[in-house]
């Protein structure tokens, strides 16, 4: 096995780990790693099931701690698989990016945050039966009630997936530099 394939494989897994944990921690604050983890993960991770496998178990564990713990309701319905898929489509995008860059990964993770935005909320005005109207307008409300946690979201989703593509890029550049001395 490439020395420099294991490498980036386990730094890659260390900060999906440590992202995971995080999404715990901050909790209350709608600060949630996992958008960025999938994003991240799809576009890093050379063993492509390993790319599905990482988000998807993140929150999993994520998911279990909370109810365990019994912080929040971790299991909720229907819609968390909605929410799971989304992630599988995230990393899937993820894979899209050819160059981790500024522009790349900016532009995927608002791309990213935009995608999960609006088709979690329209889950939640086509499944939850009387919270809002049928048809356009209650589509728009379930849209507009979203937005507040539009803006943690996307914040939270720029500031992870820059520690993430940033961090690894570093650490990469620092172990393949310590490798060839």
């Amino acid at each position: 096995m490439n020395k420099n394939y294991l490498n980036s494989t386990v730094i890659a897994i260390g900060l999906v780990l440590l992202a995971a944990l995080s999404r715990i921690a901050l909790y209350p604050n709608n600060f949630s790693p996992i958008i960025a983890i999938a994003l991240f993960s799809g576009a890093v991770m050379y063993n492509k099931k390993w790319a599905f496998l990482l988000p998807l178990g993140a929150m999993l564990l994520s998911d279990i701690l909370f109810e365990v713990f019994n912080i929040d309701s971790g299991f909720w319905g229907y819609g968390q698989l909605v929410n799971y898929g989304l992630l599988a489509g995230i990393t899937a995008l993820g894979f899209a990016i050819k160059r981790i860059n500024i522009l790349n990964v900016a532009g995927f993770t608002i791309l990213s945050s935009l995608l999960f935005f609006f088709v979690s909320n329209a889950m939640v005005w086509a499944t939850i039966s009387g919270m809002y109207a049928p048809g356009l307008s209650g589509l728009r409300d379930s849209l507009v009630a979203g937005i507040p946690f539009l803006k943690n979201s996307l914040m939270a989703d720029l500031v992870y997936s820059t520690v993430l593509f940033g961090g690894y890029v570093l650490l990469v550049k620092t172990v393949s530099k310590k490798a060839l001395q």
